[in-house]
């Protein structure tokens, strides 16, 4: 059988992933920073752990095994490290990250991790899953697909995880993709969306699909857009956030996402996905990506969620449903 590493599993999301890896009967270690914390956790699940950081170092501690799905942000400290890590020793790359520059990296490092044999799957969570699969759905709406706005409604209070990242995504800058380049927007406006319950406002942000839905649809012209509902987005000292919402909490706030596709003659398709709250989805969607890849479905080089598996991954998860509006 092949192995699974789970890297960062001791934080919110990566606990939550640990457990529904061992639910679902998949041979894994859990790895980390914090040999304590790890410890119990693997007398909890009953499996091994290895302790090291996201470094050159990382090396040794990945021979062995077949796929590395990293939980540990914010990515900009740790997915470098990990990805030519992986290069080096023959392992996949998955991770939960929605910071952009990562997808850029991850797209730099294709073509030399295409030559060694790996593959690079950034984003195998919510958001990239559903709104990538999203994106795919809608492209087909329309005849030679040109121009699309993909929006996300983030409800609910968010983990100190999620909103150091934020604060990555945005202070790499508005960008959006404009005749297939990544450009700076930086008087970008905010536009109303429909997610099922009439316009609201959002706000551009430059989320990973500004690179995944490109090369999952080759539409040329993609701007992201978010809802912000709430306490959702935290101010001040992000350190101080607790690790993230309840079960409870989760269980309240469901997540959706819209896309709005402009075909070459100038008919407009749109579409929403809804699903559980996004802390709970990424878990699910990541470990299932993770036993597709190995049990065979992989394909050396930077990859997206939706060209991979096709766009009906993200209804794989139970509780997801398209419409098209």
């Amino acid at each position: 059988m092949k192995k699974l590493m789970i890297y960062g599993a001791t934080g919110y999301t990566g606990r939550m992933a640990a457990e529904w890896a061992k639910a679902s009967g998949l041979d894994f270690e859990i790895a980390g920073r914090n040999q304590q914390r790890l410890a119990v956790l693997a007398e909890q699940l009953g499996v091994p752990f290895r302790v090291f950081e996201a470094g050159p170092e990382a090396e040794k501690f990945l021979k062995g095994f077949n796929v590395l799905l990293n939980f540990a942000g914010p990515f900009v400290k740790t997915a470098d490290p990990l990805m030519c890590a992986c290069i080096n020793v023959g392992v996949d790359y998955l991770d939960i990250t929605a910071e952009i520059n990562i997808y850029r990296l991850a797209e730099r490092l294709g073509v030399e991790a295409a030559k060694a044999g790996v593959m690079l799957l950034p984003g195998v969570g919510w958001d990239v899953v559903p709104t990538d699969c999203l994106a795919v759905h809608v492209a087909q709406r329309v005849e030679r697909p040109q121009a699309l706005s993909i929006a996300l409604q983030v409800p609910g209070s968010m983990s100190r995880g999620s909103a150091i990242s934020v604060s990555e995504i945005i202070g790499a800058g508005l960008l959006a993709r404009v005749d297939g380049e990544l450009v700076a927007t930086p008087n970008a406006q905010p536009q109303h969306f429909d997610f099922g319950d009439g316009p609201v406002l959002c706000v551009p942000l430059s989320f990973g699909d500004l690179v995944t839905a490109w090369h999952s649809t080759g539409i040329p012209n993609i701007a992201m857009f978010v809802h912000i509902a709430g306490d959702a987005f935290a101010q001040g000292d992000l350190s101080q956030l607790p690790d993230g919402p309840t079960s409870e909490e989760r269980d309240a706030h469901r997540a959706r996402a819209v896309a709005e596709v402009t075909g070459a003659d100038g008919t407009v398709a749109r579409s929403v996905i809804e699903t559980v709250n996004g802390y709970s989805y990424t878990p699910l969607a990541a470990i299932e990506a993770a036993r597709r890849i190995l049990n065979g479905e992989r394909r050396p080089g930077f990859e997206t969620p939706a060209r991979l598996f096709g766009g009906g991954l993200a209804e794989s998860i139970a509780g997801t449903t398209i419409t098209d509006l």
